[in-house]
């Protein structure tokens, strides 16, 4: 047995004994104070926008506050709402710094999407912060962190865990720690219906709180777009699981029947070469654009006849229903898990089979083709996100809490 496990096991069991002791003095538990801890509150990735946006509507009635991981730019790239502190854990602005960050963490699965993030000093500094909490509630945001308060927040603590992205999409180690501990959580949030009912069938004594609660779009900034232009946009991170690649090879397709019309991908990320060395081999160069960042989403859908999704999975596609509010019309794959609790085919949206290439070009053409069947889609589409709005989805939230109280 290695030395680290053991240790690991001991220092959780003295944890366990000392929250007994605590748990019999104890005052009833509260929703004043809220804390949602979150990776990187500087950066600029979907979950972190939605983040922002609930911290800023809990904070109308709550003192809210971020506690972001590490801080890796100078500034955050979203506007902090009114009302909203930030707290970092560990400054990387200038790099890893301390002996501790070159060791990886104890705390978190080996395989967990973030796990390269997490080192002893985040442990450290994590569980320093989660034991010194003596009220209000913990939001975690991916699997590390709501492993990490559900294992080691104190007796008197709501424990809320956010899943961001979607039970499958998990790899082996992160999952097995997901069923075993998720259920000393107070309560655990899905996304999307179908991941609600993953949770529950997979979850040993799940939460006594499982419930769904969408994330509320984002209010963007700009018009309304007027879809004439022969632009399309995908906005996403340049990864493999958003499926920028499959979007390429099918726009090869399109391209040979609307050379005039334009595909514009929003986005950063490690797949960014390779995705430009597709383009300039399928003669799509000029036509196939990587924009990098979008700084103002709402400016770039405003410019968009359709917008695009390929992902080969998600958790809830927030570009979809951004593009919605917009007056959009959106194409996606109907991939675990989101596009179809969001898009009915055919009235606010198109569907299209997981990863088929053909499909995808043949529902873009479609779109090119028919304006008035954009137009339809398109109004359809901003009733569907007016649903999403926080006005709807706020009080779902403000209910959870009254209820774990």
């Amino acid at each position: 047995m290695p030395i680290s496990g053991a240790l690991r096991r001991a220092a959780i069991r003295a944890l366990e004994k000392r929250d007994q002791r605590r748990a019999r003095k104890a005052p009833p538990r509260d929703t004043r104070e809220i804390r949602i801890l979150l990776l990187h509150a500087n950066g600029m990735g979907g979950t972190i926008r939605t983040v922002f946006n609930l911290a800023g509507h809990l904070a109308e009635n709550h003192d809210v506050e971020i506690v972001s991981l590490v801080r890796e730019s100078p500034e955050p790239f979203f506007d902090v709402p009114p009302g909203v502190r930030i707290r970092y854990l560990d400054d990387r602005v200038d790099g890893r710094k301390g002996l501790l960050n070159r060791f990886r963490s104890r705390l978190t699965p080996p395989d967990e999407t973030a796990a390269h993030w997490f080192t002893l000093k985040t442990d450290l500094a994590l569980l320093r912060y989660i034991r010194a909490r003596r009220r209000g509630v913990l939001i975690g945001t991916r699997p590390a962190l709501n492993l990490l308060i559900a294992r080691t927040a104190g007796p008197e603590i709501i424990t809320i865990g956010q899943e961001h992205a979607n039970l499958a999409a998990h790899q082996p180690e992160t999952r097995k720690q997901i069923i075993r501990r998720y259920g000393r959580l107070t309560a655990l949030v899905t996304l999307t219906q179908a991941d609600l009912h993953a949770y529950r069938k997979a979850v040993r004594r799940p939460p006594a709180h499982l419930t769904q609660i969408p994330n509320a779009v984002t209010r963007l900034n700009g018009p309304l777009a007027h879809r004439t232009v022969p632009v399309a946009v995908a906005i996403g991170r340049l990864n493999h699981a958003k499926g920028h690649d499959l979007l390429i090879r099918a726009w090869a397709h399109v391209h040979r029947r609307h050379p005039d019309w334009t595909l514009r991908i929003y986005g950063r990320g490690p797949r960014h070469d390779k995705l430009q060395e597709s383009i300039d081999k399928r003669g799509l160069t000029g036509h196939v654009l990587l924009m990098g960042p979008a700084d103002d989403v709402g400016a770039a859908l405003a410019e968009a006849a359709v917008s695009i999704l390929s992902s080969r999975r998600e958790g809830m596609p927030m570009t979809i229903l951004e593009a919605m509010s917009k007056a959009v019309p959106v194409i996606a794959y109907d991939c675990p898990t989101g596009p179809a609790e969001i898009i009915t085919h055919g009235h606010d949206g198109l569907l299209v089979p997981p990863e088929k290439i053909h499909a995808l070009a043949e529902a873009i053409t479609t779109l090119i083709t028919d304006p008035d069947l954009r137009t339809k889609l398109a109004t359809q589409a901003r009733i569907t996100a007016a649903q999403y709005d926080m006005t709807a989805i706020g009080p779902r939230w403000d209910k959870l809490l009254r209820t774990l109280t």
